[in-house]
């Protein structure tokens, strides 16, 4: 079992995933946007982070900038989901990748 991070401001989207990937006997938690999800995140740990693009107060590529710069998030996975499309969306969800400290 997974502890999952669902972020998306859509609630139907939100409910929908959770009721998804709690059938599947993970334990979700939901936030609205990402600044919601970065407090969330800042109390606690995820295994997974589901993530919208377009939120208001935070949006989800910069939650995952934000996220990158916690220690316990450096190499958690994160998964964009979006309806948008194109090359350039793409790269901006890609972050650098996080480099090993001594």
């Amino acid at each position: 079992m997974a502890n999952i991070l669902a972020v998306d401001d859509a609630a139907s989207i939100r409910q929908m995933v959770a009721f998804a990937l709690k059938g599947a006997g993970h334990a979700v938690t939901e936030a609205a946007d990402g600044k919601q999800a970065l407090e969330l995140a800042r109390q606690r740990g995820f295994d997974l982070v589901l993530t919208d693009v377009n939120m208001p107060v935070m949006d989800g590529l910069a939650l995952t900038r934000e996220l990158r710069k916690l220690a316990g998030f450096r190499f958690t996975p994160i998964l964009v989901l979006t309806t948008e499309a194109g090359p350039d969306k793409n790269r901006k969800g890609v972050p650098p990748a996080p480099q090993a400290g001594w």
